[in-house]
């Protein structure tokens, strides 16, 4: 890799224009001096965000110095066919990235962040991916560093039980904060920073996941290629968290969420390994369940989420399994 390896940011809005033009901001202050631009993707928003992002841009000068592009997707295919929509345009410029950063619309990168990543991973020619540490608003920490999703660490995830969780401690998938820089499974796709070799070889964000589950796709992928996804503290982001999913006032999951999984589990466990994975979570509940009813207090489980992971479990239709084979 290059000494001064180009850095393409990607922002990827939902009718969320007004935060997508502050991380954009942020993401400028940050990438001065280093070469690199901004691609503001507006995901098929349809509420006027495209313009009112656009108009934004060229009244601050963005558009006239080359180093912002505002792009319109023309549909809302889920996070993972934006961020490609923007990943494939390449450098507001036309040039091809040597290094793609992802960034979220409720993410602002604190100072140093993304030169952070970018050093990072030229002194780490193994790592193909590298993630920030978030934290929320309030200066919270937020559980970033994760391990692959697993029968054992969904039954441990459902169980809820202290023995359980320390006899399957190493398949836990929320890890505890990591306190140095390292290697970690997958992390989150709010900052992360991905090397374009590593994309032409895998291939691009899976568009078959419409949210959630992508970016463990991705460096899981990355992983059965050789490549390390690394968890990087030196990177901080503040991160708002769900702006446009709403996820924090959810009674249940959408349905997307639960085809999400369903793919992921499929997709590497096999049809088998899916629905072994469903029957560990329903082992688990059941395990919480009854300590609920001992201690007289309620699951607060999502009303129906037992019934409706079950039903998609069960569906006999297989998930066809798409993957974008990468950059043009």
């Amino acid at each position: 890799m290059a000494i001064n390896p180009s850095v393409q940011v990607v922002v990827l809005n939902w009718r969320t224009p007004d935060m997508s033009l502050v991380a954009a901001e942020a993401a400028l202050r940050e990438i001065e001096g280093l070469d690199g631009g901004v691609t503001i993707v507006d995901n098929g928003s349809d509420d006027g965000s495209f313009e009112k992002m656009q108009t934004e841009a060229e009244a601050r000068g963005w558009l006239a110095d080359g180093r912002v592009a505002v792009l319109q997707s023309g549909w809302n295919g889920g996070f993972g066919a934006g961020n490609n929509h923007g990943i494939r345009q390449g450098l507001p410029d036309g040039r091809r990235p040597d290094l793609v950063y992802l960034l979220n619309s409720d993410a602002i990168p604190q100072p140093g962040a993304i030169r952070v990543l970018r050093d990072y991973l030229v002194a780490h020619p193994a790592v193909g991916l590298a993630c920030s540490r978030l934290r929320g608003t309030d200066g919270a920490p937020h559980l970033t560093a994760f391990r692959f999703p697993s029968a054992a660490g969904e039954f441990e995830a459902a169980s809820r039980s202290g023995p359980v969780t320390r006899l399957l401690r190493d398949k836990v998938v929320a890890m505890p904060q990591p306190p140095i820089s390292g290697r970690v499974d997958w992390s989150a796709g709010a900052s992360m920073m991905i090397r374009s070799e590593v994309l032409d070889r895998i291939g691009l964000f899976d568009e078959g996941f419409f949210l959630y589950f992508e970016e463990t796709d991705l460096c899981r992928r990355a992983a059965m290629a050789g490549w390390e996804t690394h968890y990087v503290v030196e990177s901080e982001v503040e991160h708002i968290g769900s702006a446009s999913t709403g996820m924090k006032t959810w009674k249940r999951a959408p349905d997307y969420w639960y085809d999400s999984r369903r793919r992921y589990f499929e997709k590497h466990h096999g049809r088998g390994g899916a629905l072994w994975a469903t029957a560990a979570v329903l082992g688990g509940s059941a395990l919480w369940g009854l300590r609920c009813l001992l201690q007289r207090r309620r699951t607060e489980l999502p009303p129906g989420h037992l019934s409706h992971l079950t039903r998609h479990a069960l569906r006999r239709q297989p998930l066809p399994v798409h993957v974008d084979k990468g950059q043009p």
